[in-house]
């Protein structure tokens, strides 16, 4: 079965993207499939959501698009079984601004995760908020994005700039990218203004959007400072569900 690598990507920052990463990949890999997790965010939330500090002296994500070392060395397992993480340190923020001295810099990740495809299954990338250098290499090295859109009033602002920032990567860099799917996230049922900007999205988006949607739930938002996937943190909750649910539908596209 071919490798697939999926960027999450947004470039507002609080829409759910770490979660997504973090949960979305221990989702697929309770299901028995090979599954790494590459943190491109600067602020290592996704090294910190499994289990691995973000300031850690050792060799990160950075030390290995910059050439100073090999996946090999960088990539750790995780707590759950079949997911591995190439963490990421806070001196990743710093790699935009060297990377634009660097030929080929848009396909700096891109080779990188090439030799990565034949162990896993799935390649998980978690973009940073922005649509800077780090995240063109995120979405060049992909086969496809995933955007997260939070069910609150400023959902759709900036959405424009960002299909516009994918359809010039598919035109100029990657023609293979396409959008894997849309997310509703951060819903909260009792408000009417959840489901109006629900209504936006599939209008915008169609078919693209999940049918699983997001709850707001406060065992999803502790999860990460234990340092655990919601699926460990707390199995039975209505967040661990719901992702649970977004893996079977993302594998339901993709087996």
């Amino acid at each position: 079965m071919e490798s697939k690598v999926v960027a999450i990507t947004n470039q507002k920052g609080g829409v759910g993207k770490t979660t997504t990463a973090v949960n979305l990949a221990a989702g697929l890999a309770l299901e028995k499939h090979n599954v790494l997790l590459i943190d491109m965010d600067g602020q290592a939330n996704a090294t910190q959501g499994l289990g691995y500090e973000k300031n850690d002296s050792e060799k990160s994500v950075y030390e290995v698009i910059m050439g100073n070392a090999v996946p090999e060395e960088v990539i750790k397992p995780t707590s759950v079984d079949m997911l591995d993480i190439m963490p990421a340190h806070m001196n990743l923020s710093g790699a935009k601004i060297e990377l634009v001295e660097i030929n080929g810099r848009e396909f700096i990740l891109k080779k990188i995760v090439d030799n990565l495809r034949e162990k896993y299954r799935f390649i998980i990338v978690d973009s940073p908020p922005s649509l800077d250098l780090l995240t063109v290499n995120s979405l060049t090295a992909s086969n496809s994005a995933l955007i997260p859109i939070q069910c609150e009033y400023y959902a759709l602002e900036g959405l424009g700039q960002l299909v516009s920032t994918l359809s010039k990567i598919k035109k100029g860099l990657n023609p293979e990218l396409e959008i894997e799917g849309v997310l509703l996230t951060m819903m909260d049922r009792r408000t009417s203004l959840s489901f109006q900007v629900m209504e936006e999205v599939k209008k915008h988006f169609k078919a693209a959007v999940y049918n699983t949607v997001i709850p707001r739930n406060i065992r999803l938002a502790e999860a990460p400072s234990f340092g655990k996937p919601i699926v460990e943190y707390d199995p039975v909750s209505t967040g661990a569900k719901a992702y649970k649910e977004l893996a079977d539908e993302f594998l339901s596209d993709n087996i």
